[in-house]
């Protein structure tokens, strides 16, 4: 004979899995969930696992508790590096001395959207077009003063095409190129 299927509590029906993680994600640890709920360990942890959780290691979470302010300062300077500076999970990790997935994990506290790696590019490159642009702007006015060309790619480190074509973006009006070497008289033409 088969022994009948255990008999669910109401009670137990009602601590969802999004309760649990929810809890979980304040700080609870899941023998507290366990504890509060009347649950097993095994049931809390498939709770927590259906309602997709990213689980916590021991010191994750003593060092959640020992000062949560911190955690939620961290997670809002993180939500500024990321959104309005362009910074990637990867350097966000290194910057506060965590994992990818911790970083992920305090933007998203913080009330940070992901973004995929296209918007990322996008965001980067906007942003370096427009130093890109001020940069052209301050040769175009060095140049205007009297500047040359080859002391401004020295000066900036770059070269003369890639300061001409910066010079050209900035809708610099070129001088004329001066001729070196002996000068040359056109009527002495055989």
């Amino acid at each position: 004979m088969k022994a009948p299927p255990p008999v669910t509590s109401d009670a137990s029906d009602a601590v969802t899995p999004e309760t649990l993680r929810k809890q979980y994600a304040a700080g609870a640890t899941v023998d507290e969930l366990v504890t509060a709920s009347g649950l097993s360990y095994g049931t809390v942890l498939n709770r927590l696992h259906d309602a997709g959780t990213d689980m916590r290691t021991s010191w994750q979470t003593r060092r959640m508790r020992q000062n949560p302010q911190a955690r939620r300062r961290l997670a809002a300077h993180l939500r500024t590096l990321y959104e309005q500076h362009g910074a990637t999970l990867t350097e966000l990790a290194q910057g506060a001395g965590e994992t990818r997935r911790a970083a992920r994990r305090l933007l998203i506290e913080a009330g940070g959207t992901m973004r995929t790696t296209q918007q990322t590019l996008r965001m980067r490159t906007a942003g370096r077009a427009a130093e890109r642009h001020k940069l052209a702007l301050s040769l175009r006015a060095r140049y205007e003063a009297g500047a040359s060309v080859p002391e401004l790619a020295e000066d900036c480190n770059y070269s003369v095409a890639t300061v001409y074509r910066l010079l050209h973006q900035a809708k610099t009006r070129m001088r004329p190129q001066h001729r070196h070497g002996p000068p040359h008289d056109e009527r002495k033409r055989p």
